[in-house]
């Protein structure tokens, strides 16, 4: 593989592993606020990441590369919002949701100029408008618990 594919196929995978503790956390969210009346929001949310990872998966097995499988690193986070909503209640594990929202919209904006010309079109069409969605929902949702 190419150096410059190479590079594009390593900011995906690191799309993914974003894309794949996004799902996990929200998962757990969903369990730990399920009295919360805000199940509906944070399930699109979930469902948002979900498909995200699954189109960079696509993206990165059409350029010859091997996806990543989970989260890595990332998947702390899932458990830094899994013990603020058990510790600290709602408040503070939808605020952490809008973090992790913020981190994963900065992460595209920062490596977007650094993929080829097809992988740019895909994220800018297809994941970005979804990121910003999902952090408008979480945004939104934290100023109502304010």
């Amino acid at each position: 593989m190419e150096k410059a594919m190479t590079e594009t196929v390593n900011h995906l995978n690191s799309f993914l592993r974003g894309e794949l503790a996004a799902v996990e956390t929200y998962r757990l969210a969903i369990n730990k606020l399920d009295h919360s009346g805000h199940r509906s929001v944070l399930q699109h949310c979930e469902q948002s990441h979900a498909m995200r990872a699954r189109i960079l998966d696509q993206e990165i097995r059409r350029r010859g590369g091997e996806p990543s499988e989970g989260s890595g690193p990332w998947g702390t986070f899932a458990k830094l919002v899994e013990g603020s909503a058990a510790i600290f209640g709602e408040k503070a594990a939808i605020a952490a949701l809008e973090e992790g929202e913020d981190h994963g919209r900065e992460d595209y904006r920062r490596d977007l100029p650094d993929l080829d010309p097809a992988a740019r079109l895909t994220i800018e069409n297809e994941v970005m408008p979804e990121q910003n969605r999902t952090h408008q929902a979480m945004s939104s949702l934290k100023k109502t618990l304010s």
